[in-house]
């Protein structure tokens, strides 16, 4: 994404990305790279993922980003305890010099994305520098304070995208050079994604890299509450200091385009019947006896003509469809972009929550936003409770809104393939 059209001043401080000296784990004190990676901290379905994830290896990445114990402080603290004997005990090490690193991703389907790891100078979106596009949950991100405070570290980065001008660019033409190497790292995770990660550290190739990121500006694609968690410890702290930046991916998407994926919401407590009964008149519903694909496949068709959802968690899947425009009128705020007013989520948030099912968004008792589909359908039909399936917002319309400053619901996007967590860790007090 470029800057034109934002002021002088911007375009002269656009992303400043700065080296680091990673923290990695030492492939010979772990069981291996694979067993000590983790989905971000958002994305382990819990918790039964979580604990998968434990017992892949007593060292795994999930023990820093999702601590277990009894209260908030005593997570927190568990987690610090846990990175300082790490560090001492040489499970963890930090690299010799500082440098940017290239990130590969690679999976069985011919998908290939390659980013920038690096220091990213923490901005306001008031300075047009860094995007948002969705809104965030106070209490997730002060949880998310806690543990940087704790641990004094950025865990995993947060993933950020940018429009360059492809293979043309000075920093794709470093990130190309340095992938003809042999990497630091190179690992195969259960998902079938390989792995693999570079470090940069030539003066000549950090000055291009810093210099073509310099002329332009990113869009938050996942991590928006760990952006807002850097925002929030960068004032706390007296300037300079190692707080003004935070870990990030930056991807170039001219490059390598995302993919853009649903989030889907598991509504506890309220049964699929109960959910469809309060529906009746108001959205058109029809009961589609198939299985999870075509039924995804329904959802697809019928989101091109307008607002359209899946519930399910009885065994079945319903399509709804269609909401009575009389209904969306008094519902949703009319003070926002078209655009913005006719989202999914929007539609989801403003009318079916707040006023059918009257659910607030941002009490986990409640509600859940899941990334994985299956995962979704599985937690409700157990629990018995509903799944909302989502379809899929395109990129496009991602960036116009954050270009026009609208923020989407939360939990619009699921933007990816998304980096592993426990690749390279960021310490800020070494």
């Amino acid at each position: 994404m470029n800057t034109a059209g934002h002021s002088e001043a911007t375009a002269r401080r656009g992303l400043e990305l700065t080296p680091f000296r990673g923290l990695r784990y030492d492939p010979d004190r772990v069981g291996s790279l694979a067993a000590v990676t983790s989905p971000p901290y958002d994305v382990v379905v819990r918790p039964d993922g979580l604990h998968h994830l434990q017992s892949a290896d007593p060292h795994n990445i999930v023990r820093l980003i999702l601590p277990q114990a009894t209260t908030p402080t005593a997570r927190n603290e568990q987690a610090a305890d846990t990175l300082r004997r790490w560090l001492s005990e040489g499970i963890l090490t930090t690299d010799p010099e500082p440098g940017l690193y290239v990130y590969e991703q690679r999976d069985g389907d011919g998908m290939l994305q390659r980013g920038i790891i690096g220091a990213l100078r923490v901005s306001e979106p008031s300075e047009g520098v860094v995007l948002p596009h969705e809104d965030v949950m106070p209490h997730v991100v002060a949880d998310r304070a806690a543990l940087m405070r704790a641990t004094s570290a950025n865990l995993e980065p947060l993933l950020l995208t940018y429009r360059g001008n492809g293979s043309t660019s000075s920093a794709i033409e470093v990130v190309e050079r340095v992938a003809e190497h042999p990497p630091l790292l190179a690992t195969t995770t259960e998902d079938g994604f390989s792995h693999r990660l570079w470090s940069i550290t030539d003066p000549d190739d950090l000055a291009r890299v810093q210099s073509d990121l310099a002329r332009h500006q990113a869009l938050i694609a996942d991590g928006h509450h760990r952006w807002a968690t850097y925002r929030r410890l960068r004032t706390e702290h007296t300037s300079p200091s190692p707080w003004d930046y935070g870990l990030v991916l930056l991807v170039d998407t001219a490059r390598y385009p995302l993919r853009v994926r649903a989030i889907h919401r598991l509504l506890h407590g309220l049964p699929v019947a109960d959910a469809l009964a309060a529906l009746d008149g108001l959205f058109r519903i029809r009961r589609l006896p198939v299985p999870l694909p075509e039924a995804l496949d329904a959802l697809a068709d019928a989101a091109c003509a307008g607002n359209a959802f899946l519930l399910t968690g009885d065994g079945a899947f319903h399509l709804i469809d269609r909401p009575d425009p009389d209904l969306l009128a008094r519902t949703i705020p009319a003070d926002r972009p078209a655009a913005w007013r006719t989202l999914d989520a929007t539609v989801l948030h403003a009318t079916l929550l707040d006023h059918v099912w009257h659910i607030p968004e941002d009490d986990p008792s409640r509600i859940a936003y899941i990334h994985d589909t299956a995962a979704t359908v599985e937690k409700a039909e157990r629990d018995g409770g509903t799944a909302v399936l989502m379809h899929p917002v395109r990129e496009e319309v991602v960036r116009d809104l954050a270009r026009q400053g609208v923020t989407m619901p939360r939990k619009s996007t699921s933007f990816g393939p998304k980096p592993a967590s426990g690749l390279v860790l960021r310490a800020l007090d070494l």
